[in-house]
């Protein structure tokens, strides 16, 4: 039996060297730790925030993209190993379950998945119970609630989403509210990726968003609770925090409606929209999604510039952006003031010959209804 743990941000080095103690404990012939945070961020969540894709104008998709990544690595380690089996620990009620499973049946085809917490139908209760009859201590009450966390955000879910009221008591949140007032960030992108918070560039994306966590998840920024369909067809409700993505996602939408043209933004958004689900839905190796990335990343070349945040206690504000490809230059003009490329005659031309067709519906109707 040999155990692996793909570690998609939400680890400290601690916890991997306890959880590597403790599976050598149960007895595993080897244990892998896998660092898929920077793969995480290349494969999909650069995607993410260049189609700024929100699950129901919601949630940014953070357990659904990692378990993704976690599967592709166990799916690798597993050949790898040549394993005739591969367990996970997936309920029987949610989209976790097809998630692996669908990449499992894609990348090792004919390898058992084995999922015993679905097949014996196991509640979260019963788990706690066997577990405290087999002599484990841990703070029981706090697993109470389901934590999920990783680079793009922590899921939280507990008996206050089972329903569809209730919300998650403050101390059901993993990150307490600890700062007051108000400060501004300054977000940096370059060609759509965020590269530098403040007076500080890094090297790679994933530098960033840590950094902005740790700016903004004190406050309280990014709670929420999703309410979604499940691939398998049931609604379901979770909590989740999220200060980075949703700070970084609404800025990179700010700077794009500054620097994209009106039908770049529009196919841009039907493209995000069908990307969003379809990989929620866990098709990541669909071929199609290679394509949507390919146009993604051709609508980025001038997605670069500063973009100001103001921080509050639970809320943000975008302040505006600077940038050498914003097409609000007032060379051009000023909306609702002055223009400077065209006349006053140009427009009454070109509002004539625009409406043209709609002129000549109506005329024709109006004939018809006459004769009539």
């Amino acid at each position: 039996m040999h155990s692996v743990i793909v570690n998609t941000g939400g680890f400290t080095m601690e916890e991997l060297a306890q959880i590597e103690a403790h599976a050598f404990a149960l007895g595993v012939k080897s244990h892998t730790a896998v660092d898929a945070v920077k793969g995480y961020y290349d494969r999909i969540i650069k995607y993410l925030v260049m189609g700024n894709v929100l699950k129901n104008n919601t949630y940014p998709l953070s357990v659904s993209a990692e378990r993704l990544v976690q599967a592709l690595h166990i799916a690798e380690h597993a050949l790898a190993l040549k394993a005739d089996a591969v367990a996970h620990g997936s309920t029987g009620a949610g989209n976790d379950q097809v998630r692996f499973d669908m990449v499992f049946h894609n990348m090792i085809p004919g390898v058992e998945i084995i999922t015993p917490i679905r097949d014996m139908k196991l509640s979260r209760e019963s788990e706690i119970e066997y577990l405290k009859g087999k002599g484990v201590n841990m703070n029981f009450e706090k697993a109470a609630y389901s934590i999920n966390k990783g680079l793009w955000g922590t899921s939280v879910g507990g008996r206050e989403t089972l329903g569809s009221k209730g919300m998650l008591p403050e101390e059901a949140w993993p990150t307490q509210v600890t700062k007051t007032g108000t400060e501004e960030v300054v977000l940096t992108f370059d060609k759509g990726q965020l590269v530098g918070i403040n007076d500080s560039l890094f090297t790679h994306p994933v530098e960033a968003i840590q950094a902005l966590q740790a700016i903004a998840g004190p406050y309280g920024i990014g709670r929420d609770v999703h309410v979604g369909d499940t691939i398998i067809g049931i609604k379901g409700r979770v909590g989740f925090e999220a200060a980075a993505p949703m700070i970084i996602l609404k800025a990179h939408h700010l700077l794009e409606k500054h620097v994209l043209t009106k039908w770049q933004l529009n196919w841009k958004d039907q493209l995000a929209l069908f990307y969003g689900n379809w990989l929620h839905e866990g098709q990541i190796l669909d071929p199609v999604m290679r394509d949507i990335e390919a146009f993604f990343v051709s609508t980025q070349q001038n997605v670069t510039g500063k973009v100001w945040v103001q921080l509050y206690p639970y809320r943000f504000q975008l302040n505006g952006i600077e940038s050498s490809y914003d097409l609000m230059s007032s060379k051009f003009g000023k909306y609702g003031e002055m223009n400077t490329g065209f006349t006053g005659d140009d427009v009454r031309g070109f509002s004539r010959i625009f409406g043209n067709q709609t002129a000549i519906y109506m005329a024709v109707q109006k004939d018809n209804n006459e004769e009539n």
